[in-house]
């Protein structure tokens, strides 16, 4: 009797764990949920350093004047990967008008690793690599992907977490420039 009851028992656990697996496994990531930041509202933490990309001196200070999405990734991040081509797509949607751009930063990945994820998957715009994790911690950073979008003025407007969709972003950005 004890023994059929194990057996019952190991199969309704086998169903249930099945069914775990299928519903995650089917599930849609997390995309672009606006979160709270102590920064929304408030000048935006230093941000500089040496492209891994391009080896040019890089400032968002240079970026005044323009809307910024500032993104936090790391190239073994699954979210990362799986937003690249809609950042790509922000990018090169703004390029020819110059009013918002992308720059990214390295969180916890080596630069060798960078530059053949952006080799491999496109992308150019600027790519600083946090080695200290000073940039991360002033942003407030908790995991990648992590985004914020910086008004002309250097003011943070929004801060995503999850992985950013291209729509989703563009409506923020018409939002913010409402505002």
């Amino acid at each position: 009797m004890s023994r059929r009851i194990g057996l019952i028992s190991a199969v309704v656990l086998a169903i249930v764990m099945v069914g775990l697996i299928v519903v995650l496994a089917t599930s849609k990531p997390s995309t672009s949920k606006l979160a709270s930041s102590p920064l929304l509202g408030k000048v935006a933490p230093s941000l500089s350093g040496t492209s891994v990309t391009t080896g040019d001196r890089v400032d968002l200070v240079d970026h005044a004047g323009s809307w910024v999405v500032v993104n936090f990734f790391a190239t073994w991040c699954v979210p990362c990967q799986a937003e690249h081509d809609d950042l790509i797509a922000f990018s090169n949607a703004h390029a020819a008008t110059g009013d918002a751009s992308v720059l990214s930063v390295v969180f916890d990945d080596t630069s060798s690793k960078v530059k053949a994820f952006f080799r491999k998957n496109g992308g150019d715009w600027a790519v600083v690599n946090d080695t200290d994790g000073r940039i991360a911690t002033d942003f407030g950073v908790t995991g990648v992907p992590e985004s914020y979008l910086i008004d002309p003025n250097g003011i943070v407007r929004a801060k995503i977490v999850g992985g950013v969709v291209a729509d989703k972003l563009e409506a923020l950005l018409a939002q913010a420039k409402a505002q």
